[in-house]
């Protein structure tokens, strides 16, 4: 597949802003690839058309499946496996920031309760420091319980809501810091 200058930026860039993100750069590059291809792509076209690794490819497509971001599609006549992407901007959204807080905040969250429980039994911890962890804890427990909140939204009414921004903050806003 040849990429035009438009398309190549894109995905160049994507790639880019994964590094920013923690995500590897070839990971990044397919997502994109995958994201504006109008048809299924099978691995030996996508190393042609990034020039890349072909075991780096393979990797890459596994990581992408495990997040839920492309899958594998079958082409009659072609016993090789194809790749699409989610196509949907919204679903994209939804896979990443599910897959995140399942490997990250899930597991920090663990730790914390963890860290908390023990913290009432340590003598050796000031009680500032238990209350910064409890507040940690406490601000982690409750963007999760915000998140379970909105992530079954259909994505009109999560779009409705991102477009008022500021309006609802300045709605709740009170003089106090806290």
């Amino acid at each position: 597949m040849d990429l035009g200058p438009t398309a190549q930026k894109y995905v160049l860039h994507w790639g880019e802003m994964g590094t920013r993100w923690g995500v590897n750069r070839t990971v990044a590059q397919i997502q994109a690839l995958l994201f504006l291809a109008d048809q299924p792509m099978h691995a030996e076209e996508i190393t042609e058309t990034l020039n890349v690794a072909r075991s780096n490819v393979s990797n890459s497509l596994k990581e992408l499946q495990s997040w839920g971001l492309v899958r594998i599609v079958h082409l009659a006549g072609d016993r090789r496996d194809h790749f699409v992407a989610l196509q949907d901007v919204w679903e994209i959204f939804r896979a990443i920031v599910e897959e995140r807080k399942r490997r990250e905040i899930d597991p920090t969250l663990t730790v914390l309760r963890d860290c908390a429980s023990e913290a009432r039994h340590d003598n050796s911890l000031s009680k500032a420091a238990q209350g910064r962890m409890d507040e940690a804890l406490d601000f982690l427990q409750m963007l999760t319980a915000s998140y379970d909140d909105y992530k079954h939204l259909p994505p009109a009414t999560l779009k409705r809501f991102l477009k008022m921004g500021g309006k609802v903050a300045r709605l709740l806003s009170t003089d106090d810091k806290t």
